[in-house]
């Protein structure tokens, strides 16, 4: 028989109980994302059923779902969890406005290109900050900060309908450089024109990637054709596929320094002035408790780039 509890009665973690269940579908990954056994996880949102008086669960073998009401409630209780992570956030930033979690994600062909350049640098000017790190494409990205799981995305500039909660700001320009083959009749030059890809095949990343998006702009204007059997998922696959003479393609120039510079059977030109280039900026909600702290991470994320940009 459910009760009617008191607004006293709910509790923060009941709730996150509830949210995990909602979205794993299933009572052991959800026990295990809340660091709860199984049988605890369950009375927890059986006592919560009682408390609310409506049932949210429907226990079925080899199947769990939520009931209209449990669905609703969830979709509320994710957002008092993201309220509750932002006065965590709020209290954090005025005992110490540079101390702390951030959690960052980065574009797949910005991530290991940029944080060699910047994460000893950010960890000296910044240590009471822990950086937590992820990976996500353009649109997951952010959606994730506009949920409150991420608060700051670093990607490719402009961002297409960010909306009046996210603000930006330009990082670095990052010119693009040309790859081809090794005995590739422009491997010799000192630089490279967009008019000279005429006529070439060209490699690309596969959709979704906003890198691709870029280079097919770059290219429209010079006649070449991409190669249509083939879309690479990182840039190291474009660089191997350069290597082995399938194609040419054009690289971030973050990408062709360091070790990454030496990619054996690749040659790399810069091109003439003014190259083709792109922009990097960071994203974050407005209403972000972290505003100090992101400020500081874009400064040392513009200067350790070492390319132009904001400063």
């Amino acid at each position: 028989m459910y009760g009617i509890g008191t607004v006293a009665d709910l509790k923060l973690k009941d709730l996150r109980y509830l949210t995990a269940l909602a979205e794993t579908r299933h009572f052991g990954r959800a026990a295990e994302r809340c660091f709860v056994s199984q049988p605890t996880l369950s009375a927890q949102l059986r006592k919560l059923e009682e408390y609310l008086g409506v049932q949210l669960v429907e226990r079925r073998p080899r199947h769990v779902g939520l009931t209209e009401a449990g669905a609703a409630i969830a979709e509320r209780a994710r957002r008092i969890e993201e309220m509750s992570a932002e006065i965590m956030a709020l209290a954090q930033s005025w005992r110490d406005p540079l101390a702390g979690a951030l959690k960052v994600a980065l574009l797949p062909t910005v991530g290991p290109y940029l944080l060699p350049h910047v994460v000893m640098r950010i960890r000296k000017a910044l240590p009471r900050m822990e950086l937590m790190l992820y990976e996500y494409q353009t649109e997951p990205m952010l959606e994730k900060l506009e949920q409150g799981e991420l608060d700051m995305g670093i990607l490719a500039l402009p961002v297409s309908g960010p909306g009046e909660a996210l603000a930006t700001r330009l990082l670095y320009e990052e010119p693009f450089m040309l790859a081809v083959p090794e005995g590739h009749r422009l491997g010799g030059r000192a630089h490279a024109r967009i008019a000279d890809l005429e006529g070439e095949t060209l490699l690309l990343l596969e959709d979704g990637h906003c890198l691709r998006d870029q280079a097919l702009s770059v290219c429209a204007r010079a006649g070449v054709h991409e190669r249509a059997d083939f879309r690479a998922t990182s840039i190291e696959t474009l660089r191997q596929m350069v290597a082995a003479g399938v194609g040419v393609t054009l690289l971030p120039a973050l990408a062709t320094q360091g070790g990454y510079g030496s990619a054996k059977g690749v040659v790399v030109l810069p091109f003439q002035k003014p190259a083709p280039l792109r922009r990097i900026g960071a994203v974050w909600r407005k209403s972000s408790a972290r505003l100090a702290l992101i400020a500081a991470v874009c400064e040392q994320l513009a200067r350790g780039s070492g390319l132009a940009g904001a400063r």
